[in-house]
């Protein structure tokens, strides 16, 4: 796609001034604001209705900015050298000196930290002098927006601006992996566990339902379209909208397909534009067939499971 640096200036000159701006990612779009910033901040959390307890992950465009905040350890390096920009949050310890808004952190700690691949959030990040917190720009709860448009959809003129990136790429949230003892998953996303223990070499913890939130995407109840959703259904009720794996013959009007062949990070990719489609159209449920738990699989039934709980 053609970067507009224009439109990136116009979103830096409001981050300067402490607003709030959509921003495109390879994962979704967020909602972003300067992570030193307390009004900032609160601003995110209300725009969002976001629950006070659930921390923001702070965006770094290389790890120049992220020494001054965080404390550094061999198996964050190992995985920042070969995922770098990309589709993973590290959780590490904040430094006493780091200058990051308690409001982001929920007076912790820690520090939940990414580096976004997406182009035009990269060079959003070079020209200013501040990380930026910015969770999914999507209301609490609900489905996570993968275009402009569905940022428009929810937010409509709440959000100052909303600097246009395409459609995200991976199409869901990024994996969340605690790197302060032994490494732990808190949120599986858009890179595989299986990838990231074949370069740490060593067994990988997953820790998604904590009793305590202590990472973004571990509420109960997340990324609904708002509608009720059975999971792995082989049989559907009258007027509930399907939806399937792969494409196959039948060609109703209520099946829905999250990719031509069964592909599964196609899939990912689709996941949340057609949750906000079935919505879109009216249906009041989704009954959802069974999608293999494998891979970037078990992430879409991570989504699947926690929007089933409306």
């Amino acid at each position: 796609m053609k970067i507009n640096l224009a439109n990136i200036k116009k979103a830096r000159n409001l981050l300067n001034k402490r607003e709030c701006v959509a921003i495109p990612t390879e994962t979704v779009y967020g909602i972003a604001g300067n992570a030193y910033s307390d009004t900032a901040c609160k601003k995110i959390f209300r725009l969002k209705k976001r629950p006070m307890n659930n921390p923001l992950i702070i965006h770094y465009y290389d790890l120049k900015k992220l020494k001054d905040d965080c404390d550094l350890n061999v198996d964050f390096l190992k995985l920042y050298k070969r995922f770098c920009p990309g589709p993973i949050t590290f959780i590490l310890n904040q430094k006493k000196k780091s200058k990051i808004s308690k409001i982001a952190t929920n007076k912790k700690n820690t520090l939940a930290v990414r580096f976004p691949k997406h182009p035009v959030a990269r060079i959003l990040l070079k020209h200013l002098k501040f990380p930026i917190a910015a969770p999914s720009a999507n209301i609490s709860s609900r489905v996570s927006a993968v275009t402009s448009s569905d940022v428009k959809d929810d937010f409509g003129k709440k959000i100052k601006y909303i600097l246009e990136g395409g459609r995200s790429s991976v199409g869901v949230e990024s994996t969340i992996i605690d790197l302060r003892k032994k490494p732990k998953i808190l949120r599986l996303g858009g890179l595989e566990v299986e990838t990231l223990q074949k370069i740490l070499k060593k067994k990988i913890l997953i820790n998604i339902n904590p009793s305590k939130i202590s990472a973004p995407g571990q509420l109960r109840i997340h990324y609904s379209p708002g509608i009720p959703i059975r999971l792995n259904v082989k049989k559907i009720k009258k007027d509930e909208a399907f939806l399937l794996i792969k494409k196959n013959r039948i060609n109703k009007t209520n099946y829905y397909f999250l990719s031509k062949k069964g592909d599964l990070k196609e899939a990912a990719k689709n996941l949340y534009t057609i949750l906000r489609k079935i919505k879109k159209d009216n249906y009041k449920s989704i009954a959802v067939d069974k999608i293999p738990n494998i891979g970037i699989g078990k992430t879409i039934n991570d989504r699947l499971l926690r929007a089933s709980k409306f």
